[in-house]
């Protein structure tokens, strides 16, 4: 493991999260110089068997926003990206966010995002939906494998933790509002669509309304930011 990491790859894990995700065997693809961290909120004996690469674990309360914060906390790299255990990496993300680095160094990276076969409904149009609201309206989500600058990841507060969901839409929304750069990598991050297993429908329809209404007041304030930073540029 590199004793001064260039990018530092955080996992959250969920309670019962066991299985042997594809995720942990594909961890050997990574750069020697990058370092994991799986965010846990119970001890797995398990993942030394299943990781072919060194790792840290942290364990924290069993939320989300929290495990990734705690990690956050510890982190050596330069770099913080976060991947959700049912995602599947490739060489093709790797060299497409290695390169967006170079290009964008201060950016909040985002993938294009697609959906594996495993689960129910034309999950193909809510990829579709979301490329074209994260290029349209700057409103990627979490499990498109948000990567951005340690320094900025702090300076924003980290993940908000007092919120029953959404924490990586509103961080999308704390960036843009503090003039943080959107970027989308050239590559396409394929996750697991198992949830729509549970009804495609409905859960599409679900996730709608919430971002909608949490993204209300967030495109208001920033609005005002906007705003107040042309009238400082005017008067400067």
């Amino acid at each position: 493991m590199s004793d001064n990491p260039e990018l530092s790859l955080i996992i959250p894990v969920g309670p019962g999260e066991a299985a042997d995700f594809p995720l942990l065997r594909q961890l050997s693809l990574l750069p020697s110089n990058w370092e994991i961290l799986f965010a846990l909120c119970e001890p797995r004996a398990d993942l030394s068997s299943l990781v072919e690469r060194d790792f840290y674990t942290v364990i924290s309360s069993a939320d989300r926003a929290v495990q990734m914060n705690r990690a956050s906390e510890v982190a050596r790299g330069r770099w913080l990206w976060f991947l959700h255990l049912d995602s599947i990496l490739t060489a093709g993300m790797i060299s497409g966010l290695q390169r967006a680095l170079v290009v964008a160094p201060e950016a909040l990276h985002y993938f294009r995002l697609g959906f594996a076969a495993d689960g129910a409904g034309p999950t193909r149009f809510n990829a579709w939906g979301a490329n074209l609201r994260s290029r349209w309206l700057g409103v990627p989500f979490g499990d498109q494998g948000f990567c951005l600058p340690a320094q900025v990841f702090s300076a924003l507060g980290g993940y908000p933790e007092r919120v029953s969901y959404g924490e990586d839409h509103l961080l999308v929304w704390y960036a843009r509002q503090a003039g943080i750069a959107l970027h989308e990598v050239d590559a396409t991050l394929v996750t697991s669509a198992r949830k729509y297993k549970r009804g495609w429908l409905r859960l599409t329809l679900l996730y709608q309304w919430r971002w909608l209404r949490q993204a209300a007041p967030e495109c208001g304030r920033l609005l005002v930011r906007r705003l107040a930073r042309r009238c400082l540029r005017k008067t400067a």
